[in-house]
C-alpha cells in the first residue's frame, strides 16, 4: 500500500549535504534522535497548556516537518558516518513513539478534538510501530508499511492541525478524518503482521 514513507529516499538525498556539515562537526546521530524527542515533547506541553489559543497548533506542521528532518538525519548519519550502535537502535525506536505520544496525545484535550479518537489513535499507533520491530524478531525486516505509518500521520496531522490553527471549523469534518485515521492505523497494524509473515514464509 501506498505511504508517504515511500519518498524517503529524495527526501534524505535533498539533506545529505547538511548531514554531511553536521557530521564534519561532531554532531552524532543519538544527539540528533534525543534533540527530536525533546523537540516534540516541548510543543506537545504548548499545545496542552496553551490549547485555547491558535498559535501552539501553526507550529505543529512546522515541528512535524523538521522532525522528519531530524529523523532523516540521523539515520543517514548513523549509517554513512560509521555511528550505528545498539543504542542508536533503542533511541530510534524509542524517540519515535516517545514523540507521537507526546506531540499528538495533548490534542485530546484542545477544542473541536474529540479525545477518545485521539487516545485511540495514539494507542494503536504506537501497537503498529510495534508490529514493526516484532517483525525483526520473527527474522524479518523492520516494516514500515502503510498505509498510516508514522510520515503518513504527520502529514495528516500536520494539516489537521494547519487548518484548525488558522480559523478553520472543526465541524463536522474533524471527527470523520479521525475516524478514517484511526481505521487506517488498524490497518496498518495489519498490514506490516501480514507483510512479516509473508516474508519469513
Amino acid at each position: 500500500m501506498v505511504s508517504i514513507y515511500q519518498i524517503k529516499p529524495k527526501f534524505q538525498a535533498l539533506l545529505r549535504p547538511l548531514t554531511n556539515r553536521l557530521a564534519s562537526l561532531g554532531v552524532t546521530a543519538n544527539q540528533v534522535t534525543v534533540f527530536a524527542a525533546i523537540l516534540s515533547i516541548v510543543i506537545g506541553a504548548l499545545i496542552y497548556f496553551y490549547g485555547e489559543q491558535s498559535w501552539p497548533l501553526l507550529l505543529v506542521p512546522l515541528i512535524l516537518l523538521v522532525r522528519m528532518a531530524l529523523n532523516a538525519i540521523d539515520g543517514m548519519l548513523a549509517r554513512e558516518h560509521s555511528m550505528e550502535s545498539n543504542l542508536g537502535a533503542v533511541l530510534n525506536e524509542l524517540g519515535d513513539v516517545i514523540s507521537d505520544l507526546f506531540l499528538y496525545l495533548p490534542l485530546a484535550v484542545v477544542l473541536g478534538f474529540r479525545g477518545e479518537l485521539i487516545i485511540l489513535i495514539v494507542v494503536f499507533s504506537i501497537i503498529s510501530e510495534m508490529v514493526g520491530v516484532i517483525s525483526v524478531q520473527i527474522g524479518a525486516s523492520r516494516r514500515y508499511d502503510g498505509p498510516m505509518g508514522k510520515s503518513d500521520r504527520a502529514f495528516v496531522f500536520g494539516a489537521i492541525c494547519l487548518l484548525i490553527g488558522l480559523g478553520v471549523s472543526s465541524s463536522p469534518w474533524l471527527d470523520w478524518v479521525l475516524s478514517i485515521v484511526l481505521l487506517l492505523v488498524i490497518l496498518t497494524i495489519w498490514n506490516r503482521a501480514m507483510k512479516a509473515l509473508k516474508e519469513i514464509s
